[in-house]
């Protein structure tokens, strides 16, 4: 019996969309990932300053979701180019209050190209058809204007009842409900 040269995680789908491939995360996203929370860019993402061992811990949990949840972040390439862009998907870790939405974009070149949008509207189709959830929230930090307004082009509005998270706290932006069809009514 041989071990494979290069683990993998078995059994995620694998979504796609116009322009996108979104997939299991691996062990080649980790220099994309690196970069990332290297940069200004992971300042919504991180508590502090960056280090490289919480930035370790935080890439393991990324990965380790899919094993303890059945679901995580799917990590979002161009159609023909495994260049790993950025990270989105169903995230419920266990001190979390709701099942959120969430995305962080890890190639600053493809901002403002739509393409954050079109693999959260994908992941949560995937979070409300397949997984079954009925609501799903996004924690946004209230100066992250870029996540602000991808959750709005999402159609999330900010629920003040909802418990949020972080000092200072998030915003929770509320995703609209599944509109479910009845197939009884059709008949």
């Amino acid at each position: 019996m041989g071990l494979s040269p290069v683990p993998s995680l078995s059994g995620v789908p694998v979504l796609e969309t116009e322009r996108l491939i979104l997939r299991a995360p691996q062990a080649s996203d980790w220099p994309g990932f690196h970069a990332m929370q290297q940069s200004d860019r992971a300042r919504f993402l991180r508590t502090g300053d960056y280090d490289l061992s919480n930035t370790w811990r935080s890439f393991g949990h990324m990965i380790g979701h899919w094993v303890l949840q059945g679901f995580g972040m799917f990590v979002w390439q161009a159609k023909g180019d495994a260049t790993p862009l950025g990270m989105t998907g169903p995230w419920f870790p266990a001190t979390w209050p709701e099942r959120e939405i969430g995305w962080a974009v890890w190639e600053p070149s493809v901002e403002g190209k739509g393409l954050a949008f079109e693999a959260a509207t994908a992941v949560r189709r995937f979070a409300f058809d397949v997984l079954g959830w009925e609501t799903a929230v996004s924690y946004v930090m209230p100066e992250n204007t870029r996540s602000r307004a991808l959750a709005e082009r999402l159609g999330a509005v900010i629920d003040p009842q909802a418990q949020s998270l972080g000092t200072p706290p998030c915003l929770v932006y509320r995703h609209p409900a599944p509109i479910r069809r009845n197939p009884e009514a059709q008949s």
